[in-house]
């Protein structure tokens, strides 16, 4: 191992449970029927990718930036300025990253200036060495594109960098690109495509942790 890629919602933080949750105000306020299922399917991806999946279920004429629009506000309102819970183990797995000496990378399909202000109102910038958002590459997840990009700016092969991720989309991806998925869970279940072209299955980041500790004793 060389390098660890991580997603960012849901997998650094608890974010995709509070999106949904924004997302059924604005469905209930408008009358929008299973919100829910839709926002699933747009886990991992980038936000023209997500309005294309809302024009699909709900029609060309859904009016999707007015909603999306109306779901962020409330959301930056309540979770911007390091009010975003950040999941249990990554600072702990970080730090162990670094310790040992291992590039790190953030591979997420969310757009720069909210990827960079959240990391850093965190305090967690700083651990990584190379930050790769949505709105740098052209092709969104289930794509490797994003996860190769990080590796190729890492100067790592894909194939010696573990991903961390907790959606379909982005575990898709990983293995697409020959990089090695660990999925860590969060609103989405370990069906069995996920557990077939996943390296292994976690709760959190903390067992993620003890399962790379144990790689770098055995490979030291």
């Amino acid at each position: 191992m060389k390098a660890v890629v991580f997603d960012m919602d849901g997998v650094i933080f608890d974010s995709e449970t509070l999106v949904f949750r924004m997302w059924k105000v604005v469905a209930e306020k408008y009358g929008v029927a299973d919100i829910e299922e839709t926002c699933r399917a747009c886990l991992g991806i980038n936000a023209t990718v997500t309005r294309e999946i809302f024009f699909e279920r709900y029609g060309q004429d859904f009016p999707y930036d007015k909603y999306a629009k109306e779901a962020s506000l409330m959301y930056h309102e309540k979770y911007d300025g390091g009010r975003l819970p950040v999941k249990p183990g990554v600072r702990e797995l970080l730090k162990f990253l670094k310790e040992q000496e291992k590039k790190i990378a953030l591979a997420s399909s969310t757009r720069t200036a909210t990827v960079v202000s959240q990391l850093k109102d965190a305090g967690i910038f700083d651990f990584f060495d190379v930050v790769i958002c949505g709105d740098m590459v052209k092709r969104s997840k289930p794509a490797p594109d994003i996860f190769l990009k990080a590796c190729s700016e890492l100067g790592t092969e894909p194939a010696k960098a573990y991903v961390a991720e907790d959606s379909y989309n982005g575990i898709r991806a990983a293995h697409a690109g020959g990089l090695r998925p660990l999925m860590v869970i969060d609103t989405l279940p370990a069906n069995e495509e996920m557990r077939e072209i996943s390296e292994a299955v976690f709760e959190s980041l903390l067992e993620v942790r003890e399962y790379l500790k144990e790689k770098s004793e055995i490979h030291a």
